[in-house]
């Protein structure tokens, strides 16, 4: 079953444009992943310091995967001082029968 989930932060005042390049250069390695579908990044329309990342893994492996990654700790490690929460907020999702 397919890991999907939305990873959610807050750039603290003025550091928008270091944490779009942060996040930017981060999904490029993301998505060479052998396990990720995707790694959409967004900003909230009404918020630029708002961003939103839409994440699905292939299956748990592959999310296990990603979050042993090598490129993972050093990234968050430089985020978090960036952002106003303490680390990502993640929501995990189920597809819905339709």
């Amino acid at each position: 079953m397919k890991k999907t989930l939305l990873a959610e932060f807050t750039a603290r005042e003025g550091a928008e444009d270091e944490v779009a390049r942060l996040i930017g250069d981060y999904a490029l390695k993301v998505r060479e992943e052998e396990g990720n579908i995707a790694f959409d990044v967004y900003a909230k329309a009404a918020d630029a310091r708002a961003f939103w990342i839409f994440e699905v893994y292939r299956d748990e492996d592959a999310f296990q995967a990603h979050l042993n990654a090598p490129y993972g700790a050093p990234f968050n490690a430089v985020l978090v001082p960036l952002i106003e929460e303490d680390a990502s907020v993640l929501t995990f999702l189920n597809p819905l029968a339709t």
